[in-house]
């Protein structure tokens, strides 16, 4: 193919995301994973970009994880979604972000369906006006909060303190890239890069210095699925599909691995636990797992946050390997300190897997 050729079937994957007045919208799950990540995406748009992001805390979760799960009828989620974008329109505001990939997609898929089938979403609002006494607008804009962190990924980088670079060789850090299957899959068009070579983590891994490792199962699911982790009987083949992808990185060494969606970290990081629990097996050196990051994770540590801040001590895989191989300064005393200095109390070393602080 004609380099000409490459460059505008490119072009037909990129995205126009805005520059500023955002409503922002939270998971009804991240908080309970990784409970900082949405406190930090807002405290760099607002103190280190300085834009103007708002949420409401009427907002409610979209339903996608019982719609998935064939629990919510889609009529009902369209007219949750409806009502989530009347309080954008009554904010006044025109530029929505998720920080759901599940919502993105459901939210991506309602518009869509609108967008075909008009009569649906005349429908939807007489519903939600009967219900609530709400109208809305829909969004001119719709994002992820990743394309919103991609977006402004030069700025972070020139105001950062740290760059994925190891510190004692000066070598590039190598970082797995693993998207959430709802933001692109369904509708690639809505995704930067669309669905197989999607850029929106790997331009902030280059961003910042690092590299981006390709290994054969790049885009296979974690094991999320709703279905197969929700019914307990399925959850072996859930941890199955985590250590497919586990195995196949493992040959190119990855020192760390960055994800955009609420479930993806949590299995890619607690199923290398239950592995190590459960085989003895560890996927980086010396009885290490391999760091798992959220992208606001990464930016906090980029732009020279305390770990602990960003909630770096709750995630199952320690995260030391990778802040000491990028020159980052961390207290292992104060990791299982709560806010007011209380201790919280250290929690039980697993068997195989290296834990930090060291085990006095």
């Amino acid at each position: 193919m004609k380099i000409e050729g490459k460059k505008r079937i490119w072009q037909d994957y990129q995205k126009e995301i805005a520059d500023d007045s955002y409503f922002y919208v939270r998971s009804c799950v991240r908080q309970n994973f990784f409970p900082a990540s949405e406190k930090i995406f807002l405290k760099i748009l607002k103190e280190e970009l300085f834009k103007d992001i708002y949420e409401n805390a009427s907002h409610t979760t979209c339903s996608g994880i019982g719609y998935h799960s064939d629990v919510v009828p889609f009529e009902t989620t369209m007219t949750i979604i409806a009502r989530q974008f009347a309080l954008m329109t009554e904010a006044g505001y025109e530029n929505f972000v998720s920080s759901c990939i599940t919502s993105f997609g459901l939210y991506s898929e309602v518009l869509e369906t609108w967008n075909h089938f008009p009569e649906v979403e005349d429908r939807i609002r007489e519903h939600l006006l009967k219900a609530t006494g709400r109208q809305f607008n829909k969004p001119k804009n719709l994002a992820h909060a990743s394309d919103v962190i991609y977006k402004f990924r030069k700025e972070i980088g020139e105001r950062g303190k740290f760059r994925l670079i190891n510190c004692k060789s000066g070598k590039p850090l190598k970082g797995v890239e693993h998207i959430g299957c709802h933001y692109s899959k369904m509708f690639p068009s809505k995704g930067i890069g669309g669905a197989e070579y999607p850029y929106v983590l790997v331009g902030m891994i280059e961003e910042w210095g690092g590299e981006v490792i390709d290994y054969p199962e790049r885009r296979h699911c974690c094991g999320f699925g709703f279905r197969q982790y929700l019914v307990k009987a399925n959850r072996g083949y859930s941890i199955a599909c985590s250590k497919k992808k586990f195995e196949s990185m493992e040959p190119y060494h990855p020192d760390f691995i960055l994800t955009n969606c609420p479930g993806c970290p949590m299995f890619l990081d607690r199923w290398q636990y239950a592995i190590s629990e459960m085989e003895g097996k560890t996927y980086g050196p010396d009885g290490q797992g391999i760091p798992v990051l959220t992208y606001e994770e990464l930016a906090g540590l980029i732009l020279g946050y305390n770990p602990w801040d960003l909630g770096l001590q709750v995630h199952q895989v320690p995260v030391e390997p990778l802040l000491d191989k990028m020159g980052i300064p961390y207290n292992p005393e104060t990791k299982f300190l709560g806010k007011n200095g209380e201790d919280l109390g250290r929690p039980e070393a697993p068997s195989f897997l290296h834990f930090y602080p060291e085990t006095k």
